[in-house]
């Protein structure tokens, strides 16, 4: 079976059980329960404070920490470089470290993204959010996919939480399916939609579809353009457990921004 007819077969498969799901009326437990009462101390923990931006400075990331801190944030997620910095700041407390691989465009070799990754753990990172990458399955190539989602889960320890990003506005919603498959398939812990830094962000409609496909027991992180309260918990009843935000402090105290990430 060549990998085109691969493709079709998971696609048919995965769509179809989705189909009967849905048509039965079934609550197979995928589905978040609503959060329209949701606290901001509740809403914190759901939430990674993130600050990817390359001109960010020291001082931002000092400020970043404090904020995590503040709020109680469930980590703060930032470029691989900025791990030990920030690792520093938040020792001894509970926030964890969060550390992207490959981003933004998921576009370098899998050797290097397992040496990413093993730097970020021994600078402080406790969890990776690592970068898919997007040419490989656009073209059909699934075992390349797989492989370097593998070579970044086996770079990480028993308890490190693994998000694999899909870039979902660059993908058909038969490719995020395959996607999320493939991720389950290589063992990660989260399917994530988006870096931030492409065409789009997340989307209702693609947390949905991501968390049918991956069940219950996945996470689903979104990220990119949840800057609001209402975004935010819009998302979570989508079907997210994780939220990515550069916005985090305007989302919970009910604020607005313009920020992306």
């Amino acid at each position: 079976m060549d990998n085109k007819e691969l493709i079709e077969k998971i696609t048919q498969e995965v769509m179809s059980k989705l189909k009967t799901t849905l048509d039965s009326g079934k609550n197979d437990g995928s589905k978040s329960q609503t959060k329209s009462g949701i606290t901001a101390t509740e809403l914190a923990g759901y939430i990674d404070h993130t600050l990817l931006k390359p001109e960010a400075v020291a001082s931002q990331f000092d400020q970043l920490c404090a904020e995590a801190l503040q709020y109680q944030f469930m980590s703060v997620c930032v470029n691989s470089g900025w791990v030990s910095h920030v690792a520093k700041k938040l020792r001894g407390s509970d926030i964890k470290v969060c550390s992207v691989i490959g981003f933004p465009l998921g576009a370098m070799d899998s050797r290097s993204k397992a040496i990413e990754a093993r730097g970020a753990i021994e600078n402080g990172a406790n969890e990776l959010d690592m970068v898919i990458n997007v040419g490989a399955l656009k073209s059909g190539n699934l075992k390349v996919v797989e492989e370097d989602i593998r070579a970044v889960k086996r770079a990480g320890r028993s308890n490190t939480v693994l998000k694999v990003i899909l870039e979902t506005s660059l993908l058909t919603d038969d490719e995020i399916v395959i996607a999320c498959e493939i991720s389950k398939k290589a063992d990660a812990d989260f399917v994530k939609t988006s870096t931030g830094f492409s065409t789009a962000g997340a989307t209702t409609e693609h947390v949905a579809l991501m968390r049918r496909v991956v069940g219950p027991n996945m996470g689903v992180k979104a990220s990119g353009g949840i800057s609001s309260w209402d975004k935010a918990v819009s998302m979570l009843n989508a079907g997210a457990n994780r939220l990515g935000c550069g916005a985090s402090v305007a989302v919970v105290t009910g604020g607005n921004t313009t920020e992306k990430y």
